[in-house]
């Protein structure tokens, strides 16, 4: 969600409101008209537009049905609810930046939008290894004059009608397991719609694609431990035979270049069943994973270490004891014996990071001829990993635990390849 003062607005005891954050005055200023104020908890006020007259007319917009805050699960719940009545309308979900909306009719969603990168049409297409990245690209300059994607896919003979159709109704999964997925937003179920809105119309049972976005949301809490993301590369264990027949296709690329999604698009299988097929293989230890290999060298390496320290060292000056865990990192530096030579002439500046080039510089002197990337991602992995645990012992167990949440993501990138 968007930063919460961003959002706030204040009612006086006048009854005027006053936005307060930039994002509320935005959206009321986009919303300039005459509301009736609905009758709502004292905790919530619920306006919707009439007009002048007070009066809620067809042309005042839809009926809202249902709408509601979200926690995390809550959405399962709403899309079971709305499988099982069988209204016929609109249920739009917003998380931050992001909207979706799902149409329904009679338990069974029909079409839906988005506006979230990854669940566009392209995106899925491309993700599923229907389109390659120039066709991809060629298709959006004539989308970008505002032309529709599938017709422009198939007017340049890259898809048949029927493959355009096959994967809508694959952008219908995605989209309604991405509304699984918000544990933070608000949602609205709206009586009707507008046919216009549907590119094209599917009958996919809401209920069915519930019960399998619960199972796929189950199977990746698995797959995390293992395949963090789908940029992690899986990589042969050498001296193992031939995975059990249902997991040979993937086996066969598994080179330890291609990453999770590459393999995905390849065998057009998608990111979440070559994820589930690779942790199989995983368990069977066929194969290992390595993290992504980030793109601009060592000097990309440094800057993403560079980002965990000031994380750091920010939350440790919070507190005042900022000095303390600068002289323990100072301290572990020199007693590994090697991090003097790595870090020369390369700082640290007074927020604990580095100069890129210097560390580049010095690494291969450092390195000696091996894998210079993994060995600087090892080095690096450990010093902010005691940074880390040196952290600790200087601020309390809730600023403690809001800094690893912070790095976490940052700190995965630089775990070095086994």
């Amino acid at each position: 969600m968007k930063e919460a003062r961003a959002e706030l607005v204040r009612v006086d005891s006048h009854g005027t409101a006053h936005p307060i954050g930039t994002v509320a005055s935005q959206r009321l200023r986009a919303r300039a008209g005459a509301y009736r104020l609905m009758p709502a908890p004292e905790h919530v006020v619920f306006m919707r537009f009439t007009g002048e007259d007070g009066q809620r007319d067809e042309s005042d917009g839809a009926l809202v049905r249902l709408a509601g805050e979200i926690t995390p699960g809550a959405m399962g719940d709403v899309l079971a609810l709305l499988g099982q009545t069988g209204w016929r309308g609109e249920l739009v979900v917003f998380d931050g930046e992001h909207t979706r909306s799902v149409f329904f009719e009679q338990g069974n969603v029909v079409g839906v939008q988005t506006n979230v990168d990854d669940e566009r049409l392209g995106s899925v297409l491309y993700r599923f290894g229907a389109l390659a990245s120039p066709q991809l690209e060629q298709i959006m300059e004539r989308v970008r004059a505002g032309r529709r994607f599938g017709d422009v896919a198939i007017e340049l003979g890259f898809l048949s009608q029927e493959k355009v159709y096959e994967f809508i109704g694959k952008q219908v999964e995605e989209v309604v397991f991405g509304t699984l997925t918000v544990s933070d937003g608000t949602f609205f179920f709206m009586d009707g719609f507008d046919e216009s809105k549907l590119v094209s119309r599917h009958t996919v049972s809401a209920n069915m694609l519930l019960m399998d976005g619960v199972t796929r949301l189950d199977e990746l809490t698995y797959f995390r431990q293992k395949i963090p993301s789908s940029d992690y590369v899986p990589a042969r264990v050498d001296g193992k035979g031939a995975p059990a027949e249902e997991y040979a296709a993937i086996y066969a690329l598994v080179d330890g270049r291609r990453s999770v999604e590459d393999l995905g698009r390849e065998t057009g299988l998608g990111e979440f069943e070559t994820a589930k097929q690779v942790y199989a293989l995983v368990q069977s230890k066929h194969v290992v994973m390595h993290p992504p290999r980030m793109s601009g060298g060592p000097a990309a390496i440094v800057e993403t270490a560079n980002a965990v320290l000031r994380a750091i060292l920010a939350g440790a000056d919070e507190t005042s004891r900022g000095g303390e865990v600068r002289q323990s990192l100072a301290s572990f530096a020199v007693g590994a014996g090697v991090y003097d030579i790595l870090f020369r002439n390369a700082g640290p500046d007074p927020h604990g990071a580095f100069a890129p080039e210097a560390v580049a510089e010095n690494l291969t002197l450092v390195a000696g001829g091996g894998d210079a990337e993994n060995v600087l991602k090892q080095m690096l992995h450990e010093y902010v990993s005691f940074a880390l645990f040196s952290v600790g012992s200087v601020v309390d167990a809730a600023r403690e635990g809001s800094i690893k949440k912070d790095v976490g993501a940052l700190l995965a990138q630089l775990r070095p390849q086994g």
